[in-house]
């Protein structure tokens, strides 16, 4: 089956057409290519280096990791790993250590750059996969499992499976299910404090040489030490989902918003303050937003979804990036042992996925209302204990 690009009378038709270049997306195309099958890929991003990619990752043994092996990029991986980036600090609002760990070295959840982990996936599939700066408003079923795909531009192409890996708010999912994400009562500030051990030496401290936690009763600062020497803090508060709405936060009004965020920390040690108050740059506002716990959906021939396309969860248990991984392994998997059957594959995926996504979001549902409790931070203390 040829894919046409020329865009007369022929408009593109893809055997397999994957919504969304981000981890999942990637692991999937890839491990469709070592098992000899092609797929295009579709994202909205401009190109490859259109934005960062933000933020350090743990790449978990049983999920990302084994996609990782499956994708013949185990070895590559490794290569960029965070050495003692497994290491972890748990504060109170006093900033007295609570615990402490050092990097082991076990390599069971090594830190990696998300944004190196996506460049090795790029790089490991064919040139021209993926058509960037494609950016998908719908889709709908032409019947028999194919669908037509509308990009921005007005521009259609059609396959005969269309997988969303396309986040948070899919334009894939309602072809499946008419969920959508919720606010989680958690919305993060996120900062960043540059060349931290030369400008920023006693919050490089109490960040340590990995990730810290510094909780309280509803709020809290969640941070972690880059590759390049800088440190990337997420400041969570429990705020209405408005909240963010009521401050500016363009970048000549840093100074207010920095205050705005601060009001909320008036009794906490000077020390943790200063990650919000000595930041460099904008503040980038974020809600946590997740779907349903259980969302599954009944099978509807030609589509499916992974990732946070399927099952959106606070980040409080680790499992976004690496469940769109294993998502993505696992659908791959499905298909190349089933050639000539799609429907079976994607029964059989489907049936693998409920249950597992389930699992993880229930356990980051849980993890949030832990993380932030009265007694702040024992509840972490206590499950880390329990581990």
């Amino acid at each position: 089956m040829t894919t046409h690009h020329s865009q007369t009378a022929h408009r593109p038709h893809h055997p397999i057409a994957i919504v969304g270049a981000g981890l999942g997306g990637l692991t999937l195309a890839r491990v469709l290519h070592v098992n000899g099958i092609d797929a295009a890929l579709y994202d909205l991003e401009a190109s490859q280096a259109a934005r960062g990619q933000g933020g350090m990752l743990d790449i978990h043994e049983e999920s990302g990791q084994a996609a990782l092996r499956a994708a013949d990029l185990y070895e590559d991986f490794r290569a960029l790993i965070h050495s003692g980036g497994q290491a972890m600090r748990v504060l109170d609002k006093d900033a007295v250590v609570r615990m402490e760990e050092a990097d082991d070295g076990d390599g069971g959840r090594p830190e990696v750059e998300r944004g190196q982990l996506r460049d090795l996936l790029l790089g490991s599939l064919p040139d021209g996969a993926v058509h960037w700066g494609a950016k998908v408003t719908g889709a709908r079923p032409l019947g028999g499992g194919r669908h037509e795909v509308t990009l921005a531009d007005d521009s259609t192409f059609t396959t005969d499976l269309l997988i969303g890996a396309d986040g948070a708010w899919s334009r894939i999912r309602p072809l499946v299910s008419d969920a959508s994400p919720a606010y989680s009562g958690i919305s993060f500030v996120e900062v960043d404090l540059v060349d931290a051990d030369v400008r920023h030496p006693d919050s490089a401290a109490v960040v340590g040489g990995g990730m810290l936690f510094a909780l309280g009763e509803g709020k809290g600062f969640l941070a972690h030490r880059e590759i390049d020497g800088s440190l990337h803090i997420y400041t969570a508060l429990k705020v209405p989902e408005d909240w963010i709405s009521s401050i500016d936060f363009t970048a000549d009004r840093t100074d207010l918003a920095k205050a705005a965020v601060l009001e909320h920390f008036a009794d906490w040690d000077k020390s943790l303050q200063a990650l919000v108050a000595d930041a460099d740059g904008a503040l980038i506002p974020r809600r946590v937003h997740t779907l349903p716990i259980g969302h599954r959906w009944d099978r509807v021939p030609g589509v499916t979804l992974l990732g946070d396309a399927a099952h959106l969860m606070s980040p409080f248990a680790g499992e976004g990036a690496n469940l769109a991984m294993f998502d993505g392994a696992e659908l791959a998997g499905a298909i190349a042992a089933r050639p000539g059957d799609t429907e079976a594959a994607l029964a059989a995926y489907e049936e693998a996925l409920f249950p597992r996504s389930e699992n993880a979001a229930a356990e980051s549902a849980d993890s949030l209302v832990r993380c932030f409790r009265a007694d702040a931070p024992q509840g972490l203390l206590d499950m880390f204990a329990g581990h």
